[in-house]
């Protein structure tokens, strides 16, 4: 009998499982993969996540494994340019974007060390319920026989596919339309550096250095497109480049040279899930689900993957009735999440900025003081206030030279 059953062992599950048995509890984690292994991502870990890596003690292991440190970000939508970086937090001056067969066997070998029991290679096919009440899994390793395991919760940390989430029923809110789809594949031959850019014909594309001297190149396009984008998928993909930067698109052709297949990503809508219950509760993608276009599906896991031990330490160690706690982590996610998903889901379908985001990212653009708070706002370490107050969009305006016919101060305006 485990105090937790963690279905999935990536960016959300490994870290819940680690947490919870460093506090001393027993914990099962299982995935259907075995690692190291890849999974599909944008492999991108925000100011935000980065920290709670180096708090976890995980932080220098993504460094000894040789991936590049990322300090300038080349950004744009649409015509305006935000170049720079977050100001330094804590002594974190970079970023990094880790391959996941790098990133993940980190995290379910820092849950091993913590103590949690990690079986890879195993299906999830049902949860096991008694009245109403989510008491164990049951599944497979590999073609073996079915087994069956009990604990007090269940946590369903299996993505937005997630088994746990369709055998109890968690229900969906909040959903927006998904804007688009993703192709990418790794790169040797070019030293671009960090772009996000977004061109003017519902086109984007983002470069990042990872590891073995290879840069992840990305494009994302609308809905509308793929139908074109599928009948020629290594044109269509450097068309992207030549029509959203051409001097990089002829660099594209001219220099790097593909080292993989292309994956795709059509991913679902954008939504919340309901993530809890009798028995059971969901983190990272199975509980919450974003447009890619921002890159926060990792730091978000990472953050709420804490959140939901934490909350699950105090109903396992009895400091309060788990139906309360994990109620607490509902609502603290959330809120907490609000901000990302209203950005993401805004700029997600590549379109026309609404005026006030317009506005204030162009006023921002010209100074490298603003355009530093925005990229640190979007790496999650600046908060919204610093930037969205009314005392400092006057002050964003008076920097910049806005004319006052042309301030915005509320985003609905």
């Amino acid at each position: 009998m485990y105090d937790v059953i963690v279905v999935g062992a990536r960016c959300a599950g490994s870290p819940v499982g680690m947490l919870l048995a460093r506090q001393g509890h027993r914990v099962l984690v299982v995935d259907r993969s075995s690692f190291p292994s890849d999974a599909v991502s944008t492999h991108y870990i925000h100011q935000a996540g980065l920290l709670k890596l180096r708090e976890w003690g995980l932080l220098d292991e993504i460094v000894a494994a040789k991936t590049p440190e990322l300090k300038k970000m080349h950004y744009s939508y649409r015509g305006i340019h935000l170049n720079g970086f977050a100001a330094p937090v804590d002594g974190l001056d970079a970023v990094y974007a880790p391959r996941r067969r790098v990133l993940d066997e980190i995290l379910v070998n820092a849950a091993r060390r913590a103590g949690a029991e990690v079986l890879e290679s195993f299906t999830v096919t049902d949860v096991v319920a008694v009245e109403g009440q989510v008491v164990g899994i049951r599944g497979r390793e590999g073609d073996g026989p079915e087994r069956e395991f009990r604990a007090t919760v269940v946590v369903g940390a299996d993505g937005f596919h997630s088994t746990v989430a369709k055998k109890v029923g968690a229900e969906l809110y909040n959903v927006r339309p998904a804007a688009g789809f993703i192709y990418y594949s790794y790169y040797s031959g070019l030293d671009w550096g960090l772009h996000h850019k977004a061109g003017l014909n519902e086109q984007w594309f983002g470069t990042w250095p990872t590891n073995d001297d290879l840069s992840m190149l990305a494009v994302i396009c609308s809905r509308a497109q793929l139908k074109e984008f599928r009948q020629d998928v290594e044109n269509r993909f450097h068309a992207v480049f030549d029509d959203v930067d051409p001097d990089i698109g002829a660099q594209l052709r001219d220099q790097g040279r593909r080292e993989e297949d292309f994956k795709p990503m059509r991913y679902p809508d954008n939504y919340y899930r309901r993530p809890y219950g009798p028995g059971w509760a969901l983190v990272g993608d199975a509980g919450y689900h974003k447009d890619p276009y921002t890159g926060w599906g990792m730091t978000d896991a990472f953050l709420h993957g804490e959140l939901l031990a934490d909350r699950l330490h105090q109903g396992l160690a009895g400091e309060r009735p788990m139906d309360e706690a994990l109620a607490e982590y509902h609502k603290v996610r959330d809120e907490e999440s609000a901000g990302v998903y209203d950005f993401t889901t805004t700029l997600a379908p590549l379109t026309e900025l609404p005026p006030f985001f317009r506005v204030t990212m162009d006023a921002m653009s010209k100074s490298q003081e603003w355009t530093d708070r925005m990229l640190g706002l979007i790496g999650g370490v600046v908060e919204d206030h610093e930037i969205y107050a009314p005392d400092a969009l006057e002050r964003l305006y008076d920097d910049a030279g806005v004319p006052q016919d042309q301030r915005i101060y509320d985003p609905a305006g």
